[in-house]
Parts: C-alpha cells; sequence; structure tokens
C-alpha cells in the first residue's frame, strides 16, 4: 500500500516505513505529526482520496543543499553574492489509515 500526501506544500508518495525530507516543520525530534491523504491506492487496486498518513520527526533540524545567488550589473562595478540553504525536517512515516 502507498499514498501521496500533502507534505509542506508539497505532494510525496510514502509508505508504512518510508523516510521523508519536507520543508521545515513545528513539532519537534520525537513527536507525531499528520498528513492529509491525497490519494490512497491498496494492494488489490482500491483507490480512497481519504485519510491520513501518520509519522514520526526524526530530526528537526536539517539543512538543505546550499545554494548561490549571484547578481552582476555591467560596466557599474555593481555586483552581488548571497548563499541560502533551506531548513528542512526528516519525518519517518509509522501508519496510513
Amino acid at each position: 500500500m502507498y499514498a501521496i500526501v500533502k507534505a509542506g506544500g508539497h505532494q510525496e508518495k510514502v509508505s508504512v516505513g518510508s523516510v521523508i525530507t519536507v520543508n521545515r516543520l513545528s513539532e519537534k525530534q520525537g513527536d507525531g505529526v499528520q498528513f492529509p491523504v491525497v490519494l490512497k491506492v491498496d494492494d488489490s487496486k482500491a483507490v480512497s482520496t481519504s485519510g491520513t498518513a501518520k509519522g514520526e520527526v526524526l530530526q528537526d533540524d536539517k539543512l538543505g543543499e546550499k545554494i548561490v545567488i549571484q547578481k552582476f550589473h555591467n560596466k557599474t562595478g555593481g555586483a552581488r553574492r548571497r548563499g541560502h540553504r533551506q531548513k528542512l525536517s526528516v519525518v519517518k512515516i509509522t501508519s496510513i489509515d
């Protein structure tokens, strides 16, 4: 059985025991979290569009890959360089209802 859940502004394909990385959640490490199910597919190909997926936050302070933003203005000596790392949470799915 697998489900498509709405997590952190994105849709993720999950099954029981899978570990997903989503945008930072307000829950702390060890807390439980619930995601609304958009689509649930059973082994017998039965499809449902309701339910919740429950999970546990494994890590709440992960940082994403660093991206570098550069802006350059020709002939004016104006240049700007910035970096950004997205804050993420790691969640393990424990059950799909």
